[in-house]
């Protein structure tokens, strides 16, 4: 599933691609992904423009010149692809976005969705999720206090968007290896210094990954050398079995309520 990164990345580059450019059409052929009727849709985004492009924790939010905002969730399985219709990859689309010659096609939208609200219906949707860890705002000091609110371990806590928003399966992972945590250690035990080091972790370990592309492999257009470019940096997620980079012990996967966790044994304590 996208996490901040990944949905940061596609931030980046779609404001670059589309935001300002006419909408000249859409297609919906899963109206399931939407919130409304495929027709008003259509209609409202036709000669509608895209006037900026934000993220929140895994959301991304476009913004249109008429005043409603498209709420996208990509979930699991979900990615995008820009450009020609011969450039698209032999996908199935759920929603297509026309931008005149090139199209913005939203794929894998099986779980996720593209919803149309306006401004005050997505700040409630999104208001029980927890700080963004890159906020500026976000201090060492607030960071403690967010680890107090939970009772259980670093893996589920920090796969919680009410805990920290945009951290998922692969990050969750990458940070606390990052930090020389066990990802299997209750919040309450951590001392004062290895909050301070997971703090560090959050920052140096997303920020890493924005540089990189995030790990979706699935590029957002045809040469883009960006998208993806973490997945080869990855630590420990997907890494079952290989040498640690810190010490080479062999990485270690485990099953944390149902979801995948990897980790060293040896050098996280």
């Amino acid at each position: 599933m996208p996490e901040l990164p990944e949905m940061e990345t596609y931030r980046q580059q779609l404001t670059r691609l589309i935001q300002g450019a006419p909408i000249t059409g859409a297609e919906v052929t899963r109206p399931k992904s939407l919130n409304v009727e495929p027709d008003s849709f259509i209609r409202k985004l036709t000669g509608n423009r895209i006037v900026r492009i934000d993220r929140r924790a895994k959301h991304l939010l476009f913004h249109l010149e008429s005043g409603e905002v498209l709420l996208l969730h990509l979930m699991l399985g979900g990615w995008m692809f820009y450009g020609t219709e011969d450039e698209k990859p032999d996908r199935t689309t759920q929603v297509v976005i026309h931008f005149g010659a090139k199209h913005l096609y939203f794929i894998g939208l099986r779980l996720g969705y593209l919803h149309m609200h306006t401004l005050p219906e997505v700040d409630l949707l999104l208001s029980k999720l927890g700080p963004e860890p890159l906020d500026s705002r976000f201090t060492f000091t607030q960071f403690q206090q967010v680890l107090k609110s939970k009772k259980s371990n670093l893996k589920l806590s920090f796969v919680d968007q009410s805990f920290l928003s945009g951290i998922g399966n692969c990050y969750s992972d990458e940070i606390c290896f990052y930090a020389g945590i066990l990802p299997l250690r209750k919040l309450s035990s951590l001392t004062e210094e290895e909050q301070n080091r997971l703090f560090q972790a959050v920052r140096s370990v997303l920020l890493e990954a924005i540089q990189f592309g995030g790990y979706i492999d699935e590029p957002l257009f045809i040469g883009d050398r960006l998208t993806g470019q973490f997945d080869a940096k990855c630590r420990v997620y997907d890494r079952e079995g290989e040498p640690c980079l810190r010490c080479g012990h062999p990485l270690i996967k485990a099953e944390v309520s149902s979801r995948k966790c990897f980790y060293c044994a040896n050098c996280q304590a």
